[in-house]
């Protein structure tokens, strides 16, 4: 059976879709080409999951598009990769303006190229005023590197006297990452048939439900959003009581 937005439960829609877009590099290999052929075709399928995501009220939708460890891979496949995105924020923008969609950054901003810089800001600047769907790109992102860097942040302010040893909480930690203001992914997806987190936003899924497709990313489409969303309401989320005590 075909899964539609219909078959979608509002009240137990998760708020926040974090999703590791995975598979550009296989899925261009078996249609013959290089790997940037796969990541131009992904970016129909981030067209069509945002578009899915504010259709059914999604309110924050979280991207892998780049990890701190991409910076590894050959020169001219980074290259491309940063010259499409800095595309698709072109010929995308005035499209999520039109759908009300709002967008972030999380990761190291200062790595990227300065000309991707520029179109973040500008597109970040462009659509501010929107307030349908928040799309959170995570660019040059890894959970270790971000949970390094608020370590930091909070080592100076206990150096300086600002704050006490004795004073951190999982809520001052919260604070101090890149997703801070942000609420905790309640579903994660990750494509391509990989079972595993990649780095990806350790603190914050600690109690997320993991959706593993072996679809590749180019072939996702919204009504595998929709599939994804329907098989995180078919399920119990405890956090660690038992089934009888929310029953009761």
């Amino acid at each position: 059976m075909s899964i539609t937005k219909d078959n979608i439960i509002a009240s137990k829609l998760p708020s926040h879709i974090a999703i590791i877009m995975d598979g550009n590099g296989r899925w261009a290999a078996q249609h013959g080409n290089e790997r940037i052929f796969g990541h131009e075709h992904g970016v129909e399928s981030v067209r069509s999951v945002v578009e899915g995501a504010g259709e059914v009220g999604v309110k924050y939708l979280t991207l892998y598009a780049f990890s701190t460890e991409n910076w590894s891979r050959p020169k001219e496949e980074i290259d491309a990769l940063m010259g499409l995105l800095v595309q698709a924020i072109n010929d995308e923008t005035d499209k999520l303006k039109e759908k009300n969609v709002r967008l972030q950054m999380i990761g190291d901003y200062e790595s990227l190229p300065a000309d991707v810089q520029k179109k973040l800001d500008w597109s970040i600047n462009e659509l501010k005023e929107c307030d349908g769907l928040t799309l959170i790109l995570a660019l040059s992102y890894s959970a270790r590197w971000e949970i390094s860097e608020a370590m930091k942040k909070i080592g100076r302010k206990i150096q300086s006297g600002e704050l006490k040893p004795e004073e951190i909480t999982k809520e001052l930690i919260d604070k101090h990452l890149a997703t801070a203001g942000i609420p905790d992914p309640e579903l994660l997806i990750r494509t391509s048939g990989e079972s595993r987190i990649s780095n990806f936003l350790l603190w914050q899924i600690a109690y997320s439900e993991l959706f593993f497709t072996p679809k590749l990313w180019p072939d996702f489409r919204k009504e595998d959003l929709f599939e994804a969303i329907c098989d995180f309401q078919s399920r119990e989320r405890r956090f660690g009581k038992t089934s009888q005590q929310l029953v009761s």
